[in-house]
C-alpha cells in the first residue's frame, strides 16, 4: 500500500557528505555529554532502596510522587505492582542514611495523606553489586544484538552492508544515550530496553532499503550504485512514512497518557525512530556506497559452460 509514488527520483547521495558531516557532529557531540556528564543512571544500577505499599483504595501515583519528592529525592520511580492499591516505590541511595531511615521517613510523608491510608509490606536494599552486574549483562545483550545483526545481514546481503549498517544503529545507540547524558534523564532498564527496541527497528528499515537497492540492481543493469541507492530510497519513502508514522503515534500515546513509568522510555523509542530513519536512508546508504558496493556484489553471474560441455552436449543431440 502506498499513500503517494514519487515519479523522480531524489539525488540523496548527492548531498551524502554534508549530511554525514552533520551526523558526525552530533555523534561526536553525544560522545562528549557521555564522557563529560556521564549517565543519570537509576536504582537498579546504582543501588538503592525498594520499597512495597499498600493502600486501602486505589492510589494516585501521582500524589506519592510529589510527597517522596518533598522529602528531597529527584526523579522517584512509583508504579503501580499486580493491583491498583499496591505500589512500587524506588529510592535512591543516600550517604549516612540507612534503608529503614528511608522507609520509614517516606511512610511517614505517605501516612500524612490520611484519605488513603498506607502500609508498608516490604523493604529492600538493592546493592551497588546487583546494579553493576546489571549494566554488565546490558552491555553484553547490546553486544550480542550487534553481532547477530552482522552476522544476518552478511548473508542475507553482502559484508559491505552488515558494516555500515552496524554503523549507522551503534550512530542511533550512542546519540540516545547523549541525549540522556546531555539533559540528566534518568536511564533505567525500561530505556535500556528502548535503545535494544531501537537497534531491532532501525535495522528492520536498513533491511527494507537493501532488499530494494538489490531488487534495482537486478532490474537496471545500466544504472550506477549512486542512482540506484536514489531509487531504492525514493521508492520507499511511502512506506517509511506510513510504518514509521504509525509507529510514532503508539509511541506518543504512551509518552502523554502512559504517567511516569513509560515517559523516559516513550521519549528514548522517539529519539530512535527519527535518528533510525535518518541513519538508515542516509548514513548506512553512504557507508555502503563508499565501501564500494557494486551490482556484482549482489548479483551473482551466471555460471558459463566451457567449450567442452557444449561439445559433449551436442553430441548427445
Amino acid at each position: 500500500m502506498e499513500f503517494f509514488r514519487i515519479r523522480r527520483d531524489i539525488p540523496f547521495m548527492r548531498h551524502a557528505l554534508w549530511l554525514n558531516a552533520i551526523s558526525f557532529l552530533t555523534f561526536a557531540a553525544a560522545v562528549f555529554f557521555l564522557f563529560h556528564r556521564g549517565l543519570h543512571l537509576s536504582v537498579e544500577f546504582t543501588g538503592g532502596t525498594v520499597m512495597e505499599v499498600a493502600y486501602t483504595q486505589p492510589a494516585d501515583l501521582e500524589s506519592v510522587r510529589k510527597a517522596v519528592s518533598s522529602l528531597g529525592y529527584e526523579d522517584v520511580q512509583v508504579q503501580n505492582f499486580g493491583t491498583a492499591r499496591d505500589v512500587i516505590i524506588r529510592l535512591p541511595a543516600r550517604k549516612g542514611v540507612s534503608s529503614a531511615q528511608q522507609s520509614d521517613s517516606v511512610l511517614a510523608a505517605l501516612k500524612a495523606d490520611t484519605s488513603n491510608e498506607a502500609t508498608l509490606r516490604r523493604v529492600e536494599f538493592v546493592g551497588p553489586q546487583v546494579g553493576q552486574e546489571l549494566a554488565t549483562d546490558g552491555l553484553k545483550a547490546l553486544a550480542m544484538v550487534v553481532i547477530g545483526i552482522m552476522v544476518y545481514l552478511a548473508f542475507r546481503f553482502e559484508w559491505k552492508f552488515a558494516v555500515s549498517t552496524v554503523l549507522a544503529n551503534l550512530h542511533d545507540v550512542v546519540i540516545i544515550l547523549g541525549f540522556f547524558a546531555f539533559f540528566q534523564w534518568e536511564f533505567s532498564l525500561a530505556v535500556l530496553a528502548a535503545v535494544l527496541a531501537v537497534l531491532g527497528y532501525s535495522v528492520n528499515e536498513s533491511v527494507v532499503i537493501f532488499d530494494r537497492v538489490r531488487e534495482t540492481f537486478r532490474r537496471q543493469r545500466k544504472m550506477d550504485t549512486e542512482h540506484v541507492i536514489n531509487h531504492a530510497i525514493t521508492s520507499t519513502i511511502s512506506r517509511t512514512i506510513i510504518t514509521h508514522g504509525s509507529t510514532q503515534l503508539m509511541v506518543l500515546s504512551m509518552f502523554f497518557f502512559g504517567g511516569q513509568t513509560l515517559h523516559y522510555f516513550s521519549l528514548a523509542l522517539t529519539i530512535g525512530i527519527c535518528f533510525g530513519i535518518y541513519s538508515s536512508c542516509f548514513v548506512a546508504a553512504s557507508i555502503a556506497m563508499w565501501l564500494g558496493v557494486k551490482r556484482e556484489d549482489l548479483v551473482k553471474p551466471l555460471a558459463k559452460k566451457d567449450d567442452a560441455s557444449d561439445a559433449n552436449a551436442g553430441a548427445q543431440v
